[in-house]
């Protein structure tokens, strides 16, 4: 992707994040993120919410807030239709105690200080505002940038300042387990025919696979967790 991204193609990076199709090699993870984040956002006791979105660039997320936003401010260090702000997320150009909701989205691991990140994240979110965050524990390397994974207790320090913090994994060991296939496919299918050959035949069929099995298992086992998601209060 490049600064020269129009409206529809960002807008449609967005919804097969939110709604992935099952030939997505994430399927499984994205559909249990979308899951968890509806279930939080129904949790929330305002209207007219001022949001913030750290790494804003394809906003999956901001649909599921229907009529309940005044403002929302995506932040991001490349710029698309959807940026409101270009900047590091380690830095922002933004007021104290202002927002009522922060996302930040598979952000964390590309930066090489997360702490500054939710430190900045919590200075300007108001007295009781919430962070929806959601970060990688196991996935092979998707760029040179990326720094980090993330383990629960990990996690629970980073988010110390927080009053309260609840952690969620994306879908158990199963699911991770077989979404772990999936990206490895994808790794490996290294020309454009291949990949698109497993696209509509292997990574739906696993996909379907791990759901099915995750469901008998009925995520009672998560030590290989694969994405958590967190919901923390200020």
């Amino acid at each position: 992707m490049t600064q020269t991204e129009t409206l529809e193609q960002v807008n449609r990076e967005g919804r097969e994040r939110l709604y992935p199709s099952l030939t997505n090699p994430s399927w499984l993870v994205l559909r249990k993120r979308r899951e968890l984040f509806r279930k939080w956002f129904e949790r929330l006791p305002y209207h007219d919410l001022r949001v913030l979105d750290v790494g804003g660039r394809i906003q999956p997320y901001r649909s599921l807030l229907p009529m309940r936003l005044s403002r929302y401010v995506a932040v991001d260090l490349r710029s698309t239709p959807l940026v409101h702000v270009v900047a590091r997320a380690e830095q922002l150009p933004l007021a104290n105690d202002h927002f009522d909701v922060a996302f930040c989205t598979q952000v964390l691991q590309y930066v090489p200080d997360p702490r500054l990140v939710i430190a900045e994240t919590y200075r300007v979110l108001k007295p009781g505002g919430f962070l929806l965050l959601s970060v990688p524990s196991a996935l092979p390397r998707d760029s040179d940038e990326e720094c980090w994974r993330f383990l629960p207790e990990g996690l629970r320090e980073l988010l110390g300042a927080f009053a309260h913090v609840e952690l969620e994994p994306e879908g158990g060991s199963v699911a991770g387990f077989f979404r772990t296939i999936n990206v490895c496919l994808n790794i490996f299918a290294r020309y454009r025919a291949i990949r698109s050959l497993f696209r509509y035949s292997i990574y739906p069929m696993v996909n379907l696979s791990g759901a099915m099995l995750e469901q008998v298992a009925n995520g009672r086992n998560n030590q290989f967790a694969v994405n958590y998601s967190i919901f923390a209060q200020k």
